[in-house]
C-alpha cells in the first residue's frame, strides 16, 4: 500500500534503438504507464511522479523549450514511438486529476548520466556509451570513433542531481503540469566537447575523430529551467566536467559489471 510513487520503468535506449524500433518503444511504454498509473489509482497513492525526457517535445519548435510546448508538434521522426507514448502520460495525468483527484504529475530531465547508468555501445545513450568507447580505444591503443559529427549538443544532468530534485518533486511540487529538471541554458555542451570532457577525465590521448555517415539524430533541444528557478533558486548543479569524471571514475572501478 504504497502512498508515494516514482514512476522510472520505462523501455529506453540510445538514437540507433530508437530507430530500429518505433513501434516496440510505442506499445511497450503505453503498456508500462497504463498498468503504473492506474494501479497506482486503484492502490490510493497520493502522489505519483512519472518521468518524460526532452526528446517528446516538437521536432519544429522554438528555442528554449519550456513546460507549454509538449503537444505542440510531431516529436523528430527518430524516435516518435517512446516521444508518443511518454506524452500520453501527462495526458492521463491530467485525467486522473480532473475526474479522481489525484496528484500525479511529471517531471523532464534532459541527457541523464551518471553511476550505474547503461554503458552498452550500441543501445545506450550518449555519455555512457562514449565512456565504454573511449575505455575500449585506450585498451586497444585506437583512435577515438564517435558516431555523427559531434555537432548536436545537449544538456546534461548527472543523475546524482536528478535524484535530489525528484525528492524536492515528491515532497513539495504540486503542480499536475511537467516541471522541467535541468541545468541551464549556457550549459549545453556539443557532443564533441563531451566527448572531450570523457577522454580528459579517462587520461586518454589517442585520436579524436567522427563518423558523419553515422546519424545525428535531432540538432539541439534545449531546455529552459526557468520555472524550476522560481522553486529552486539556489539549487546547485554538479559541474559537467566533475560529473562526468565521477561517472568514469565508477565505470573503471565497476568495468565487469558496467559493460553488460
Amino acid at each position: 500500500r504504497p502512498t508515494h510513487v516514482i514512476h522510472l520503468a520505462a523501455m529506453v535506449g540510445g538514437l540507433f534503438k530508437n530507430i530500429r524500433s518505433n513501434l516496440d518503444f510505442w506499445r511497450t511504454n503505453i503498456h508500462i504507464n497504463d498498468n503504473v498509473l492506474h494501479s497506482a489509482h486503484e492502490m490510493g497513492v497520493e502522489k505519483v511522479v512519472s518521468c518524460l525526457s526532452t526528446c517528446i517535445f516538437p521536432d519544429k519548435t522554438t528555442y528554449p523549450i519550456d513546460e507549454t510546448m509538449i503537444h505542440n508538434g510531431p516529436p523528430h521522426s527518430s524516435n516518435f514511438g517512446y516521444s508518443y507514448a511518454k506524452r500520453m502520460i501527462d495526458i492521463q495525468n491530467r485525467g486522473y486529476s480532473e475526474q479522481h483527484g489525484r496528484r500525479f504529475t511529471a517531471v523532464i530531465p534532459t541527457n541523464v548520466f551518471g553511476p550505474h547508468d547503461n554503458f552498452n555501445i550500441e543501445d545506450g545513450h550518449v555519455l555512457p556509451g562514449l565512456i565504454h568507447k573511449v575505455h575500449l580505444a585506450k585498451q586497444s591503443g585506437s583512435a577515438l570513433t564517435v558516431w555523427g559529427t559531434g555537432k548536436p549538443r545537449r544538456q546534461f544532468i548527472y543523475s546524482l542531481d536528478l535524484a535530489r530534485l525528484f525528492l524536492w518533486v515528491l515532497r513539495e511540487y504540486d503542480e499536475v503540469e511537467p516541471i522541467i529538471l535541468s541545468v541551464g541554458e549556457e550549459d549545453e555542451v556539443s557532443i564533441r566537447e563531451a566527448a572531450e570532457a570523457v577522454a580528459e577525465a579517462m587520461d586518454f590521448r589517442g585520436e579524436l575523430l567522427f563518423d558523419p555517415s553515422k546519424a545525428d539524430g535531432q540538432f539541439k533541444k534545449t531546455a529552459s529551467n526557468a520555472k524550476l528557478r522560481r522553486y529552486l533558486p539556489g539549487f546547485q548543479f554538479t559541474p559537467f566536467r566533475k560529473a562526468v569524471k565521477e561517472t568514469c571514475a565508477w565505470f573503471d572501478a565497476n568495468y565487469a559489471d558496467a559493460r553488460k
